[in-house]
């Protein structure tokens, strides 16, 4: 029976992954300052994620996941343990991340161009060095011909090519993705993933993707972890030693792709019914 997904690896190779980020026995609960009550979101939460990683977060709804993304970027700070992020401890807003959420939030005023140059307009990059870096990533998405397009001017797919982009021109060492797929058909999000991989490929930025897609999180991911129901704690890691590069749109023909995907099932359905027997 599988338990875990693991693929080989020396410990030199272990040694020489700098770690990026870092949960440190994290504890969260929310207050209820009128039923003088409170709820525990996260329960004893240690994670690191390593230098060029992708790391994707799995689990049932409400179990913490995005809770975990807005720790790393100081939305939100946690009752007890520490969060840490390029060796500092996180103590506000995290300015070192790049964040993509669920919605797009470009600008509509600005032009697909002029929001993806944001980053480097606001840190004073000369306006040369902004258009040929921004022009870069566009041509990258196969959005060349729509830079001058303004967001109620392209389609869901497009917009959301522009926020990753707009993100990853930050060179930021860390990125952080909230179901960034999640609202698009099935057609595009496939288009997406296979976009997504071939930038981190190139930029080899880490990621730590938040997802209820097992099929996404295994395409992508180097790791997946797994978390329990409310409170949120982590049930299982997954090494995922399918070899790279992966072809997204054939992900379930990859050698080891049923096995990995049945266990992860496994854990997440045994999660979904104990919240069901807490909460019925």
């Amino acid at each position: 029976m599988l338990t875990q997904v693991v693929p080989k690896a020396s410990p030199q190779d272990e040694r020489s992954a700098r770690e990026i980020a870092a949960l440190q026995d994290v504890y969260l609960a929310f207050v209820d300052t009128q039923r003088r009550s409170a709820k525990l979101a996260l329960e004893g939460i240690s994670l690191s994620f390593k230098e060029g990683e992708f790391c994707s977060i799995v689990g049932p709804s409400g179990c913490g996941k995005s809770t975990i993304l807005n720790l790393i970027a100081g939305l939100t700070k946690p009752t007890e343990g520490s969060v840490i992020c390029n060796g500092k401890p996180v103590a506000g807003i995290n300015t070192e991340v790049g964040y993509v959420t669920q919605d797009d939030n470009l600008l509509p005023w600005r032009t697909l161009q002029s929001n993806v140059e944001i980053a480097l307009e606001l840190r004073g990059i000369p306006k040369e060095e902004r258009a040929r870096r921004s022009r870069e990533l566009i041509d990258r998405v196969g959005l060349t011909g729509f830079e001058n397009h303004y967001p109620a001017q392209l389609s869901g797919g497009m917009r959301k090519r522009g926020s990753i982009i707009r993100t990853l021109i930050y060179d930021a060492n860390l990125i952080l993705m909230d179901e960034p797929f999640g609202p698009l058909d099935a057609q595009t999000r496939l288009v997406l993933q296979n976009d997504l991989v071939k930038l981190w490929e190139r930029a080899r930025s880490t990621v730590v993707f938040v997802t209820h897609d097992l099929v996404e999180a295994i395409a992508l991911s180097d790791r997946i972890i797994v978390m329990t129901a409310t409170p949120g704690r982590i049930k299982k890691i997954y090494d995922i030693d399918i070899p790279r590069p992966r072809d997204v749109f054939h992900i379930h023909d990859a050698p080891g792709f049923s096995r990995i995907f049945d266990a992860l099932w496994a854990d997440i359905r045994e999660e979904i019914k104990a919240s069901m027997r807490r909460d019925p």
